[in-house]
């Protein structure tokens, strides 16, 4: 298996070029299209259970609350386990809740309770999943190949949250509950067949035993220690606070500057899912030099927000569609960029913990800036709120950049433990 620290920085090649990489990247494929299958159908059962909007709302929190609430926790045991067999052990623990709800489904038993209780175990296993899954690929890639597997992660991702939910769609319109959920068993089981795969991604060796809980104090503490590291989350940030929110805005943007039909708002959810995989594009054509990267999302956050601007003066779908689109894109680079900065600065020792909170900001920021720019729509229309946050974004971005000389001394590992 090949070391990220022993690898320099070269030239574009293929995460595909390191054998591995393959098996992993079936896996990613299938867990994360039986990942956005189930997060339908839990809704859609909730919906078909009650018909009540209430409850729909509900599952789709507790699919979401264990990611801020045990995050930070799984981080720090993914810094302490084999994370192969950590990520072995959520695809296994992902099929037998699809074949709990299967089972509950073929014996007509299933109803709201149960069903919170599988949304809460789900969205545990999930946030599970996350750290551990970030923290396997600098194992199993050399440093130079990382931002290619980043890149096309992302794609994978925001492939299958397309297909996914249209999968599970349009298998309900000729078979029942019963099938889909089996598909998405049978894609969690293939996935633990792939990850078996794999070679084994043990923790970094551990001078001293230590608490949980001390860890997840060194975690915060390590990261409140180091400049590099907040930078990176500020990126994210920004981020998360103006393009990624504008995605979370898409049926209101859409209503109030596109028409607000159906086909209005497939389009533009259409153009930002094409934007996000050629963002994802964009990254995997990097090489590991986080210079190049930091400059290249540096550059992203100027031009998110600059194709923001014109909003203002545009109305209709024809208009929007490529500012939806562009905007995506721009959002996929920097998130994707900012995701391989962490995994190239950061050492073994705190790399779960750190993508943990990671993976928080990058989640939890734009539920906050949709709220605030939705907020503020309502008073000042969009243009003008998409004027007022990009102009922001890009005071912010003119800040981060002072900071930009920090990543021209990065070495691999450089930022380790203390």
């Amino acid at each position: 298996m090949s070391s990220p620290s022993s690898s320099k920085p070269r030239s574009h090649q293929s995460a595909f070029s390191e054998p591995v990489f393959r098996p992993y990247f079936l896996a990613a494929c299938f867990a994360t299209l039986g990942t956005w299958i189930v997060r339908f159908m839990i809704g859609w059962s909730a919906w078909h259970l009650t018909e009540s909007a209430f409850w729909v709302g509900t599952v789709s929190a507790l699919l979401l609350v264990p990611t801020f609430v045990f995050s930070p926790l799984f981080g720090v045991i993914s810094d302490r386990i084999d994370t192969r067999n950590g990520i072995v052990t959520t695809a296994i623990c992902n099929s037998l809740i699809a074949i709990a709800i299967t089972t509950l489904f073929a014996l007509n038993q299933l109803s709201i309770t149960p069903l919170l209780v599988f949304a809460l175990a789900f969205g545990s296993v999930t946030a599970a999943h996350q750290p551990m899954r970030l923290a396997l690929m600098p194992r199993i890639l050399p440093r130079h190949l990382l931002p290619s597997g980043i890149g096309y992660s992302a794609i994978v991702f925001n492939t299958s949250r397309i297909i996914g939910p249209a999968l599970a769609a349009a298998l309900l319109t000729v078979s029942s509950p019963f099938w889909v959920f089996s598909l998405a068993t049978l894609l969690f089981m293939t996935t633990a067949v792939l990850l078996l795969r794999l070679p084994h991604a043990p923790a970094a060796e551990r001078t001293q035993p230590a608490s949980l809980l001390t860890d997840l104090r060194a975690g915060f503490g390590f990261i409140a220690a180091t400049p590099l590291i907040r930078l990176i989350l500020a990126m994210t940030l920004v981020n998360g606070l103006l393009g990624r929110s504008v995605t979370e805005l898409l049926p209101a943007i859409s209503g109030h500057l596109a028409g607000g039909t159906p086909s209005a708002l497939a389009t533009l959810t259409a153009s930002a899912g094409a934007g996000s995989i050629l963002g994802g594009w964009v990254t995997s054509r990097q090489s590991g030099n986080p210079d190049r990267i930091s400059s290249l999302v540096y550059l992203a956050l100027c031009c998110s927000a600059l194709v923001l601007l014109p909003v203002i003066a545009l109305h209709g779908l024809g208009a929007m569609v490529p500012v939806i689109l562009l905007s995506s894109l721009f959002m996929t680079v920097i998130g994707t960029g900012s995701q391989a900065l962490v995994q190239l600065t950061v050492d073994d020792a705190y790399r779960g913990r750190v993508l943990s909170i990671w993976s928080m900001v990058s989640l939890g920021a734009p539920s906050i800036g949709a709220f605030c720019m939705g907020a503020v729509a309502e008073r000042l229309g969009f243009g003008w709120t998409l004027l007022v946050f990009s102009l922001a974004a890009l005071a912010l971005t003119a800040l981060l950049w002072r900071r930009r000389g920090w990543f021209t001394i990065v070495q691999p590992n450089s930022v380790s433990s203390h």
